[in-house]
């Protein structure tokens, strides 16, 4: 058998046989190759369902997760910053309310003294602030801001809250001391108003706890005082201006004695809350000679 020569001129050709060969050879890779991929894809594909299919999924609850508190820290600082400035709102309208109530505290005080004024209208007066007073729950000595510059002297009564406060014991040159007849060692010589009855209201800060004080040396033959009864100061004081409100009767006792009585009385004026008083500028040994003359 000669071999195949190939001759100048001529195209080259495959026999058919050979080519059926090759190409069946290549079908057979091809099936081959796509059989492996699939089976190798298999593992694959299970090993990413296992493994990466969670992580996604983790990866997206956390991104979820992260963007709720993101949005929940947005809300807290906004509802911190709105609880602040409602802070700041309370805080000032708390400030005007206790303004404004103690505006209309001392409003009302400053009524009760006009009207005090009115009331004792035929004595010269001059208005003082408390600014300070004896350790205790009252007033039954304290300090305002006139002095003898302002023209205040001793004994001059004072008032308040409509009736009789007590009397300035001592003056320096922009503040005066006064003691008040709730005080242990005050006496005030006062009778009944109705009916003029004389009696003597002595201080009794251990009384003060039930708000009243001891009333002694009352002259009532007829028997017609009783309790309610007004007590005001009497023309024979000394010290005291006559006819000034220091209280009502609050209880009678007879004495052993069986010809005076005593008791207690409720004071007119509130000594335990005062801030504002009024000094009569009068002194009663100078109306005393006036009325002689």
């Amino acid at each position: 058998m000669s071999p195949i020569v190939k001759r100048k001129g001529e195209r080259f050709t495959l026999p058919s046989k050979y080519l059926l060969f090759i190409l069946t050879i290549l079908c057979i890779f091809l099936m081959l190759l796509t059989f492996g991929t699939n089976v190798f894809n298999k593992p694959l594909n299970s090993a990413v369902g296992y493994v990466v299919v969670p992580f996604q999924q983790g990866i997206s609850k956390a991104g979820e997760w992260l963007s709720g508190r993101s949005e929940e820290l947005v809300q807290i600082r906004a509802l911190l910053d709105e609880n602040a400035r409602l802070k700041e709102e309370v805080a000032t309208l708390t400030e005007e309310n206790t303004l404004l109530q103690q505006d209309k505290y001392e409003l009302n005080e400053l009524r009760e003294l006009l009207e005090l004024d009115e009331q004792y209208s035929e004595f010269e007066k001059t208005g003082a602030r408390i600014i300070s007073r004896d350790s205790g729950n009252w007033y039954s000595s304290f300090i305002i801001d006139k002095g003898s510059e302002d023209g205040i002297v001793e004994d001059m009564n004072v008032i308040a809250g409509g009736g009789l406060v007590g009397r300035v014991t001592a003056t320096g040159p922009n503040w005066s001391r006064v003691t008040s007849i709730i005080s242990d060692n005050s006496n005030v010589s006062a009778m009944t108003l109705a009916t003029g009855d004389n009696l003597i209201v002595s201080g009794d800060l251990h009384a003060m706890t039930d708000g009243v004080i001891s009333f002694s040396k009352l002259v009532d033959s007829k028997n017609v005082v009783v309790e309610g009864d007004k007590i005001v100061t009497s023309d024979i004081s000394d010290k005291y201006l006559p006819n000034i409100l220091i209280g009502y009767i609050h209880t009678i006792n007879i004495d052993n004695n069986n010809l005076t009585k005593s008791g207690y009385i409720t004071p007119a004026v509130d000594f335990e809350h005062l801030s504002e008083v009024l000094i009569i500028t009068d002194l009663k040994q100078v109306v005393a000679e006036e009325e002689e003359e």
